[in-house]
């Protein structure tokens, strides 16, 4: 299993196991390699972070709730709670990993520092032109992908592999094709054979479901006979399947990986293509990233020694965090709200919230609250909710702090009638009951002092 609880941190990376993992409420995938998803099944119930892409896979593959998937878009930097209140933030930023489809990187950035996780990754020149990569001072730790650090292994790039396998084709005319491949990953290659030598790529009915799901180019097909390259799982390709295929027709197989594999069969070709980094491009990676230390990934392999060389001396204290502005201007009304609250007297309530003691349940005093129709400011108000409602629920919360911001600036500019929050009862009931408590907290921090449940009574 490749999974990570990092430490300071309520940060669980690729990790599935709960009972080890009690500490952690913060629960991110990175990929939908099975390495890396064990112990996730469809009873998950505790939100997960991934790319959108990854999140299509889990719900297809491993029926994962869609509840609990929680998308976020690679390239934009996202605000998340550290804890349950929302008092202490950090900000992720996804990037592409060029592994597999839907793999990322996932940069962490927060009061225990800056934590780079590059998962299972392909690293290529134009990841230095992240900006999120290109514009970081330094990174505190990295956990690297060192699948393949061995100075004396190193390996072809992608496209130099991609072109050994259509040499091997070229070479073989009139030959049926089987091109071993896992559950996940060298789509994009399929793609390439099938458009190099115009022909479908039959896959099994399975494959090509998920082939649908990922959206890819319009190359596969399920029906056996209406093209001459295959795509089957790597453990199909054994000596007794190429004697039968061979009784058939004549056929080659060729396995695309950097594993060290037994050859099964003399028509069997192994080719050195990989989507896990070379030794050299971790080494150009790890020079150009700088990381104060380094954490493999993979545990049974002992690489820091050939890295020690480009680690970066600065171990003066952590940066400041980098918050996209819209987290900036959440924060800067959340600190404002708070100073009004140390400086402001206890707040009178109408009779109907008059007392603590009879009055416990807060989220049912907005529900009985009523609108004055001849208001349009309200019915403007509510309108503006009910959309932010709307959106709550078909995005699973994820981008919407602009939105938030811009409806609680609307409460503290107009008018402070208890009718006039109809809408906002609504929507905190609604959060509530999708066991969003952070959301909750934070709206809170914003709700002028009159309508504030957890302002002081008199």
């Amino acid at each position: 299993m490749n999974g990570v609880l990092i430490p300071g941190t309520p940060i669980a990376v690729d990790f599935w196991s709960i009972r080890k993992a009690s500490h952690a409420r913060l629960f991110f995938l990175s990929h939908m390699h099975s390495d890396h998803t064990v112990g996730l099944s469809s009873t998950w119930h505790r939100p997960i972070y991934c790319s959108p892409l990854t999140g299509r896979i889990l719900h297809h593959r491993l029926k994962v709730a869609e509840r609990w998937i929680w998308p976020l878009e690679v390239g934009q930097s996202h605000l998340v709670a550290l804890d349950e209140v929302g008092k202490r933030t950090m900000t992720v930023t996804l990037i592409d990993a060029n592994h597999c489809p839907g793999s990322v990187m996932f940069l962490f950035e927060g009061p225990f520092g800056v934590i780079l996780y590059t998962g299972d990754f392909r690293y290529t020149p134009t990841m230095l032109q992240e900006p999120a990569l290109r514009n970081r001072k330094r990174i505190d730790v990295l956990y690297l992908d060192n699948t393949n650090c061995d100075p004396l292994g190193d390996l072809p790039s992608r496209q130099q592999a991609t072109e050994q396998i259509k040499e091997l084709i070229r070479a073989h005319p009139d030959y049926e094709v089987k091109i071993g491949v896992y559950s996940l990953g060298k789509e994009s290659l399929l793609v390439d054979l099938a458009l190099e030598f115009q022909t479908w790529i039959v896959v099994s009915p399975k494959r090509l479901e998920q082939m649908k799901v990922l959206g890819l180019v319009d190359v596969f097909t399920a029906e056996e006979g209406a093209g001459w390259i295959h795509g089957v799982d790597i453990s199909e390709i054994c000596w007794e399947a190429m004697i039968s295929w061979n009784q058939q027709r004549p056929t080659i197989a060729i396995l695309p990986t950097s594993r060290p594999v037994k050859i099964p069969h003399r028509s069997v070709h192994l080719v050195p293509y990989s989507d896990h980094s070379s030794f050299s491009e971790l080494l150009e990676f790890v020079q150009w990233v700088k990381p104060c230390s380094i954490v493999p990934i993979v545990k049974r392999n002992v690489c820091l020694p050939y890295f020690e060389k480009y680690l970066s001396s600065d171990h003066k204290g952590s940066p400041e965090p980098g918050i996209p502005d819209s987290g900036q201007k959440f924060t800067q009304l959340r600190e404002s709200r708070e100073q009004q609250r140390a400086t402001q007297q206890p707040v009178p309530r109408k009779d109907s919230f008059a007392s603590p003691e009879t009055h416990t349940n807060w989220l049912e005093h907005f529900g009985d609250v009523t609108i004055s129709q001849q208001n349009s400011e309200v019915k403007s108000f509510q309108a503006s909710l009910d959309r932010c409602q709307a959106i709550f629920r078909d995005t699973n919360i994820t981008g919407l702090w602009e939105l938030l911001v811009g409806a609680v600036n609307a409460l503290s500019c107009g008018q402070e009638e208890f009718c006039k929050f109809q809408g906002l009862g609504s929507l905190v009931q609604f959060v509530a009951l999708s066991g969003v408590s952070t959301f909750i907290c934070e709206l809170l921090f914003l709700l002028p002092p009159a309508l504030d449940p957890c302002a002081p009574y008199q």
